[in-house]
């Protein structure tokens, strides 16, 4: 079993406060070093906006100023982190949310600024899968309830039962939806049917099954741990005991010589690469953690 060692640690520890930002150097001091959690918030706090949701390039491949939902879930992430509130999240979202019921992927208001080529604006105002599914699992997972969580399960369920095709982002939202619903009894058998569909599709790296989904890079693969963030996640069950330590083992092993962990999908401006990089090391970092990988 691989794990982190200290010296791999003090490693990963030197890159976050060599080329993280802010934010994401007081992320690493309060889960890692017993910091305080006020210092996360502050710097947090410089991303929202009086709508209540979140822009300034948080998530970095959106740099517009305004709010956007996949934005806004980076900040929900943070929060869990410190057990802060998401006050005002769900009204902002309500604000926004199409007349089907769901999320965009991406916000008009971010026509006007640079953003990944990914980040494309659709040409109708209308719901998707994976923005839908991801912001009401963090709500939920944060114990909030409103309104606007009903309207969002309303928009999931159908199309989760209904899902035939997927592919990556799109099943990782639908899990964290599946492992967050009160719904427990509708949710498992939902789970088993989106593993079998992310492994009959290839969506996995498993052994020597698993491709890049069509469009995508050609290291741009996701692993076992990327669907099972948590040990309980309902994603654990689509793996063997053996598939899934090998896919930490994998983790464990892609740290980098600058003791960095790198995202898999392309980086579109020297900025977003160490922007990236910082988040995901802390990120892969807590995640080790959960799953016991971090030595001493």
């Amino acid at each position: 079993m691989q794990t982190v060692s200290p010296e791999s640690f003090a490693r990963a520890e030197t890159f976050v406060w060599s080329a993280a930002r802010v934010l994401d150097r007081h992320r690493h001091a309060h889960l890692f070093a017993d910091g305080p959690a006020a210092p996360v918030l502050a710097a947090l706090a410089a991303y929202r906006n009086p709508d209540g949701g979140y822009g300034h390039a948080l998530e970095p491949d959106g740099r517009g100023p305004g709010s956007q939902p996949i934005t806004t879930l980076t900040a929900l992430h943070v929060l869990h982190e410190t057990g802060a509130a998401p006050d005002g999240v769900a009204d902002y979202l309500d604000s926004i949310t199409a007349p089907d019921g769901g999320l965009p992927f991406v916000h008009p208001n971010a026509a006007d600024y640079p953003r990944a080529p990914w980040w494309q604006i659709a040409d109708e105002y209308t719901g998707e899968l994976l923005t839908t599914a991801n912001l009401a699992g963090a709500l939920w997972r944060a114990g909030v309830t409103h309104p606007w969580l009903d309207r969002a399960a309303e928009f999931c369920w159908p199309r989760l039962e209904s899902i035939t095709a997927t592919h990556p982002y799109e099943a990782m939202g639908a899990i964290r939806f599946l492992d967050s619903t009160p719904d427990r009894d509708r949710a498992e058998p939902l789970a088993r049917r989106l593993g079998a569909l992310v492994r009959d599709s290839g969506h996995v790296r498993v052994g020597d099954s698993g491709a890049p989904a069509d469009g995508y890079a050609a290291d741009e693969v996701k692993h076992p741990h990327d669907y099972a963030v948590t040990p309980d996640s309902l994603a654990r069950h689509w793996f063997t005991d053996e598939e899934f330590e090998h896919s930490l083992d994998h983790l464990v092993t892609a740290q980098r010589e600058d003791g960095s962990w790198r995202v898999d999908w392309p980086t579109w401006t020297p900025v977003t690469e160490l922007e990236w990089a910082g988040m995901h090391t802390v990120d892969t970092l807590a995640q080790l953690r959960l799953f016991g990988r971090l030595a001493g």
